[in-house]
């Protein structure tokens, strides 16, 4: 297995919640001290990339806004291709902003809508607002549904919370279409990470907690696979039909991985 670069999920792999993982920012040093091609990659909506940077950077992790690939940079390049300037957005307020940054402004509640964007919104979901979404695309069947993601769920301080992709699963059954995602585990995504790199699929890792979005995601798309037992990682996920190429505790153990990481490109469940 020859690998040169490396693309580290966010929460649940550095962070867990609001707290940090141990290890995590010595290994994204050891990584900087060696000069390995790294990124990060996430499909938090729910923040734009100033607070992710100073999130990690609170932690002791040194990353600039272009370190940082999400939903929201993909999704912004994607509708400015597609000539889509009003889409109706259904991300909170502080994602919607970075949209604006990006040079995407939002339909309002009462404007046309030229695509409908659904993102992390979490508890702001109620009835009318998913029903408002499934009317736009009922409405004019000609406006595309773009999901940020379509990550299941994920591990918040008081439990597993839903994520997009439920409500983007609903949005589609309902509306009888089906949605452009931008985020993980497409695996556009996952090439556009792998441009910025300046890698190759075959020759970049990624590592995350998450068996389908992060490592069946990244096996489609042609990278290695590795998953790490933190975040929301659970023992069944190892009993599946997604086989990992390595099985890590942590990130911390990432440096010792990577040192010894055979080339046979074989499962490796140790603990180093």
């Amino acid at each position: 297995m020859s690998t040169h670069g490396v693309l580290l999920d966010l929460d649940g792999v550095l962070y867990v919640g609001e707290e940090p993982v141990p290890g995590g920012a010595e290994a994204v040093a050891w990584l900087v001290e060696r000069s390995i091609p790294h990124r990060f990659v996430t499909n938090t909506t729910s923040r734009p990339r100033r607070d992710i940077v100073a999130k990690l950077r609170a932690m002791g992790i040194e990353v600039d806004a272009a370190d940082v690939l999400t939903p929201v940079v993909a999704a912004a390049a994607w509708l400015e291709s597609e000539g889509c300037r009003h889409p109706a957005l259904f991300v909170p307020d502080a994602t919607a902003a970075e949209f604006a940054e990006l040079g995407v402004g939002g339909a309002g509640p009462t404007e046309p809508a030229d695509a409908v964007v659904v993102g992390d919104l979490g508890s702001g979901w109620d009835f009318a607002t998913m029903n408002r979404a499934f009317r736009l695309l009922a409405e004019d069947p000609g406006i595309p549904l773009v999901a940020l993601g379509l990550t299941r769920y994920w591990r918040a301080e008081d439990g597993l919370r839903l994520d997009v992709g439920a409500f983007v699963r609903g949005l589609e059954y309902a509306s009888g279409r089906e949605a452009v995602v931008l985020g993980k585990p497409a695996a556009a995504f996952y090439r556009a990470a792998v441009d910025a790199l300046a890698e190759a699929p075959d020759e970049a890792v990624m590592v995350g907690d998450d068996i389908r979005s992060d490592v069946e995601g990244a096996q489609h798309a042609g990278l290695t696979g590795v998953l790490v037992r933190t975040g929301k990682f659970d023992p069944t996920d190892l009993d599946g039909e997604i086989a990992p190429d390595a099985v890590l505790d942590s990130v911390a153990d990432l440096p010792e991985w990577w040192r010894n990481r055979s080339s046979d490109g074989g499962i490796d469940e140790s603990s180093a």
